[in-house]
């Protein structure tokens, strides 16, 4: 069996699966349109992370040189195609905005000072403004280096290279501002009286750990045939899971940090978004982070050998890409869920239908391109890389 025909065969399970969540998500709208609009938000989150996150980790690799990022460079180039489809998937959060938003009602804004004061950032048409800024952006960041790296393997690097380089700094730059306001309208305006200066980089190192994760997995199932089983070393996985380890920290410093500062400081306009948090069954969600996002993958990551197998390092990417989306949850459900724990078929649904679709797609822009760029400047050390 070729490697062509495991894409076809993934491609055809995830959108088999990706229809099956989208008919019982449609099912869901017309049983309960608040609770379909909740669901979706919180596992759209996670579908952006990943095309956003890979395409971070590509201009990243642009920036830096070097062979880590060679053998992961298609991956995050299909990854960051996939995000026109992602710009339509926003779709259902901008015409759900008023069963989301407290903010973008008239009236509770009127009876609000806060939100009075607010109101010249929070308002819907400003709110679509910035969300079509973002979405402009990145797909603009996609489709040039994409355009460029096709390029390179037609003509070599020659002029173009340098290019992708040289825009690889203020794409990063726009990325951690676009991810960061991005984390304020769509996550943290769902309680508009509370405020974290943290939540941003939060939201970035999220991003960046849900698709190192995906990648980690991804790799391992490509190098049970070829090409990638004659290229992919132990060692390039000992480098990728070495930034897993990395942003597992990373997160939960960030984690941590918020929730020391704001419990030290004890006001009452920031102390209620962490105790909705911390009880009502939610305090175990909470306790379930602390040790399948952080401790346990922690502990593992810091063994060389663990980060050396296939197998162990790809079990520890799925169950941080599933505590990812445990952690989006607990970020978003207890906004619309007030002092109790609650988990509704379509918290199930909706994840599955958009990661069907999404994935589906990204296998599909994956088959369209050869597996290693063979003109990459970096390709001889990257091979070489492995086998030292």
């Amino acid at each position: 069996m070729t490697l062509e025909n495991d894409l076809k065969l993934w491609r055809s399970g995830a959108l088999a699966a990706g229809i099956a969540g989208a008919v019982l998500c449609a099912i869901g709208f017309f049983i309960s349109p608040f609770q379909f609009y909740r669901s979706y938000l919180w596992s759209y989150l996670f579908i952006v992370g990943l095309s956003v996150g890979s395409l971070a980790w590509l201009m990243l690799q642009y920036l830096t040189g070097g062979a880590w990022g060679v053998v992961i460079r298609r991956p995050c180039e299909a990854a960051a195609r996939t995000l026109p489809l992602v710009a339509l998937m926003f779709v259902p959060i901008a015409i759900g905005i008023p069963n989301l938003y407290p903010w973008s009602h008239a009236k509770v804004v009127a009876a609000d000072e806060i939100l009075r004061h607010k109101q010249v950032y929070l308002n819907v048409p400003f709110f679509l403004i910035r969300a079509a800024v973002y979405f402009g952006g990145w797909i603009l960041l996609s489709w040039l280096f994409n355009r460029w790296s096709a390029r390179e393997d037609r003509e070599g690097p020659a002029g173009v290279h340098g290019k992708m380089a040289a825009l690889a700094g203020p794409g990063l730059i726009f990325w951690g501002f676009s991810v960061t306001f991005m984390a304020v309208d769509w996550v943290l305006s769902l309680d508009p009286h509370w405020f974290s200066t943290m939540f941003g980089m939060l939201f970035m190192a999220g991003q960046a750990l849900s698709s190192m994760a995906f990648l980690i997995a991804l790799m391992v199932l490509l190098s049970r045939r070829p090409p990638m089983s004659e290229i992919l070393t132990p060692r390039h996985l000992h480098d990728l899971g070495k930034f897993l380890l990395t942003l597992v920290m990373v997160w939960a410093y960030f984690s941590f940090s918020q929730f020391l500062i704001i419990w030290a400081g004890n006001l009452p306009e920031e102390i209620p978004w962490y105790l909705e948090r911390l009880r009502g069954g939610w305090q175990y969600v909470a306790l379930a982070l602390v040790i399948g996002h952080f401790a346990l993958p922690f502990a593992l990551l810091l063994s060389r050998d663990l980060k050396r197998n296939f197998k162990l390092l790809a079990g520890i990417a799925i169950c941080v890409l599933f505590m990812r989306m445990v952690d989006l949850y607990w970020l978003v459900a207890p906004d619309f869920r007030k002092g109790r724990f609650g988990l509704s078929w379509m918290d199930i649904t909706a994840p599955v239908g958009m990661g069907g679709i999404w994935l589906a797609y990204f296998l599909i822009q994956l088959g369209k391109r050869p597996l290693m760029p063979l003109n990459d400047p970096h390709l001889v050390e990257a091979l070489e890389h492995g086998r030292e």
